[in-house]
């Protein structure tokens, strides 16, 4: 998300940079080149206009002009003021003093907004929440069936109701059905329709009337760009949204309607969309983005995501294999599956700094299928060959790319692949070990284990 944008500011700066010392006149250039950047990216008019107002103010004062470090004074300033279009502070998600809370999730028809609720329901169970869902969207057919099939895959429950029931019956169904197995959170899908319409909001308003909800969460499609906003706008003027999911970012390399959004409806931003599977939610932090946006990385968020999804005492153990040259083909297969609950490779590299050594990295070809494909080879290996690579001979390899469905090129290359990772791993833990990265940074790398993360298939 966000690579054309970051792309251009990330040249203006480096062009600050390279200037001998810092005048009226280049840096006007330089704000031109920013204004330019962010009208390209999609951002809304309006949102540029103050963010140009508020960026000129600051980086034309003498203090800048005249800094040891101009170039990177000028780099904080528009960090400074990204942050505070994008909400300065994350904006939690509210509960009800008296539960169950009730949150309704609105938007158009084509957002993703069923899939939305599941990931959201997710979220909430992960964070200590016991929700229920109920889809009130008669109108499109099937649609209540599949929030049923996605609350079955999460192993969540839904409020089913009869099939005759109308909008408000099923919302209230859903709240004496909360009550009673003790849910504290309702979450509302609601219908939605490719146009804003008078019957909509009618509906929707009974809905908030009825249900008094905490929040009401408008579901935006980034891919949209500023028809997103528009409709975020009118829905939050004529209903009264809360906050808003931004879905699909991961697809969206402008990112004009997530820097747009709050700055049109007031509204924070509290959650995006990365990716289809039910984990690909995560919170919106302001300042994360705003880092991801200049190049500076979003460690933070990847340290979460490590935590969250990789076992720590099997990393500590793969760590150890390494670090005592034991680590096996069976272990490499082991840690290509925990690498792949983290989701998106391409998604991990986006929240690597883009400078010193991850400067390349946003640039390297990943490969999603190659983790099966490996996975796929290793698992058709005997447990001997597994525990010695050196014993696969050429009648070895032939039977293994035969039983994997792959070829015996297929089958050099992972070996010649695992090699190299082995050799290379074994050497960057015993640097992070050592502290020799230096830094914050080296630092909270080593505590994510990446050395047991070897093998990333990426070239």
């Amino acid at each position: 998300m966000f690579e054309n944008l970051s792309d251009k500011l990330q040249r203006v700066f480096k062009n600050l940079r390279g200037e001998g010392k810092l005048t009226a006149e280049n840096m006007e250039a330089a704000l031109r080149e920013i204004r330019v950047a962010l009208l390209e990216a999609d951002v809304h008019f309006r949102v540029v206009k103050t963010l140009m107002e508020n960026i000129k103010q600051k980086a034309m004062g003498e203090e800048v002009l005249s800094a040891l470090t101009p170039g990177q004074q000028v780099t904080k300033i528009v960090r400074d003021e990204l942050v505070k279009v994008l909400g300065t502070h994350p904006s939690r998600l509210r509960t009800a003093n008296e539960p169950p809370t009730v949150v309704m999730i609105v938007g158009l028809q084509g957002s993703g907004k069923t899939t939305s609720t599941g990931k959201l329901a997710r979220w909430c169970s992960k964070n200590g929440h016991s929700p229920i869902m109920v889809s009130v969207d008669v109108y499109r057919p099937a649609a209540r069936h599949q929030l049923a099939v996605i609350a079955r895959d999460l192993k969540l429950p839904v409020y089913q109701g009869g099939e005759a029931e109308k909008p408000l019956e099923l919302a209230r169904g859903a709240r004496r059905e909360a009550m009673q197995t003790g849910r504290d959170l309702i979450l509302v899908d609601t219908a939605g329709r490719l146009h804003i319409d008078d019957e909509l909001m009618t509906e929707l308003s009974q809905l908030k009337e009825s249900l008094n909800p905490t929040e009401i969460l408008f579901v935006a499609d980034a891919m949209t760009g500023q028809d997103a906003v528009k409709s975020a706008d009118e829905f939050h003027k004529r209903l009264g949204i809360t906050g808003v999911i931004l879905t699909k970012m991961d697809g969206d390399a402008r990112g004009g309607a997530a820097l747009s959004i709050r700055e049109v409806t007031s509204q924070p931003l509290k959650f995006v969309g990365v990716g289809e599977k039910f984990d690909g939610l995560e919170a919106f932090h302001p300042e994360r983005v705003a880092s991801r946006i200049l190049g500076m990385g979003d460690v933070l968020s990847l340290i979460e995501k490590v935590e969250q999804n990789i076992d720590q005492k099997k990393a500590e153990e793969m760590q150890r294999k390494l670090l005592e040259d034991e680590f096996t083909l069976a272990d490499f297969r082991d840690q290509m599956k925990q690498l792949s609950k983290l989701g998106s490779l391409e998604s991990l590299l986006g929240m690597m700094p883009q400078v010193g050594p991850f400067k390349e990295m946003k640039n390297a070809k990943v490969d999603e299928k190659e983790m099966t494909r490996v996975v796929a080879i290793i698992d058709s290996m005997t447990e001997r060959e597994r525990a010695n690579h050196m014993i696969i001979n050429g009648s070895r390899r032939r039977r293994i790319a035969k039983g994997s469905g792959t070829t015996v090129q297929e089958v050099n290359s992972l070996l010649k692949q695992y090699a190299q990772a082995r050799k290379m791993m074994k050497s960057l833990t015993g640097g992070l070990s050592g502290g020799k990265m230096g830094g914050a940074l080296g630092r909270k790398l080593a505590k994510m284990k990446l050395g047991g993360m070897p093998g990333m298939p990426w070239n």
